[in-house]
């Protein structure tokens, strides 16, 4: 994809986390994007991320449901405001509730697809709903209840 992701336009004093923070050297790097109404991520699971052979390990589920959920959810409000990414005062989500409910074993090895829908924005919280899809099949399903980053967990 030719545009940016959600996470690139986070501010550098934000873009630390291990899920999505384009400045964590060791994170997973995740990428979102809008697809309509929809949002849309992409990863590819390492052998490392195992739970049992061949198959992908639940924190890493509940990890990538996480952070697809708050980078939607800062994309929602902008979106919302009528603003473009990025633009001044950035919206920057954290998590307040995770729900994952695993509904088959996540195969290793073809890629993860997590589709996201917004299902409510009401002042500084946006709740997102959200399918884990491997091969056609929702392994896993996930609500994130997202919150705006309160400025003294800002550094």
């Amino acid at each position: 994809m030719n545009e940016k992701a959600f996470q690139d336009y986070y501010p550098d004093d934000v873009a630390c986390c291990y899920g999505c923070g384009r400045l964590n050297e060791h994170g997973h790097h995740i990428k979102s994007y809008w697809d309509g109404d929809e949002s849309v991520c992409s990863f590819v699971p390492k052998p490392y991320h195992t739970a049992v052979p061949g198959y992908v390990y639940g924190g890493l589920i509940a990890s990538l449901i996480d952070c697809h959920g708050t980078g939607t959810a800062a994309a929602a409000a902008y979106r919302e405001a009528g603003r473009a990414m990025g633009s001044d005062p950035d919206l920057r989500f954290v998590t307040a509730s995770l729900r994952v409910d695993y509904k088959r074993p996540t195969p290793l090895g073809p890629p993860i697809t997590l589709r996201g829908r917004v299902k409510e924005i009401k002042g500084r919280k946006v709740v997102v709903e959200e399918d884990l899809i491997v091969e056609g099949k929702v392994c896993a399903t996930g609500e994130v209840i997202a919150v705006q980053i309160p400025d003294k967990l800002r550094p």
